[in-house]
């Protein structure tokens, strides 16, 4: 099994396979409008721009799953995505990526790529990291995606090779992505 195995829908609700993307080295990440990590678009953007000539592709799915981060629509969610960050690079529909009712493909993901905690020296980690004890501390128990902005790196054969938190930024994966390109 691999990711081209799922189906998904994209955010304008056509169904899709990702076997669409065979061959390409793909970031999934689960993303929010109203998250202190939205700033991430940019970096995902940049990284798109820079790479996609080179087989990269960026695979965004919106999630309100997060101190319900994301409640637009899924049009609206897409308008805000392209005039605030310019984004050009393929948006699904609203998902959720953890819980009972997690997209088949999020569950696939963590368990290919456990959770191994935040990047300690990102600033706003230690305060993540509080919020989640205090708040919801459901949401720090096994593997799942913990907050908006996990991103998941694949390989051109469809497989997960590495998970990046929220606190690690999109542009630091940039060797990674050099390595797999």
């Amino acid at each position: 099994m691999n990711i081209y195995d799922f189906k998904v829908t994209t955010i304008e609700g056509q169904q899709t396979s990702l076997a669409d993307y065979q061959g390409k080295v793909i970031i999934i990440v689960n993303t929010a409008s109203k998250c202190g990590f939205t700033p991430q678009y940019e970096e995902l953007q940049t990284l798109y721009n820079t790479y996609a000539d080179r087989g990269l592709v960026i695979l965004g799915f919106p999630s309100n799953q997060f101190a319900e981060q994301e409640p637009g629509s899924n049009t609206e969610v897409q308008n805000f995505c392209r005039l605030n960050y310019g984004v050009s690079f393929p948006l699904f529909e609203k998902t959720e990526v953890r819980g009972k009712n997690a997209h088949p493909l999020f569950v696939y993901l963590t368990e290919q790529a456990p959770f191994k905690g935040f990047d300690s020296k990102h600033p706003i980690a230690g305060k993540l990291q509080e919020v989640l004890q205090e708040k919801f501390p459901e949401l720090l128990e096994g593997d799942s995606v913990k907050w908006n902005f996990t991103k998941f790196l694949i390989n051109r054969q469809g497989e997960v090779a590495g998970r990046y938190e929220p606190t690690t930024s999109p542009l630091a994966m940039k060797a990674d992505i050099e390595k797999l390109l």
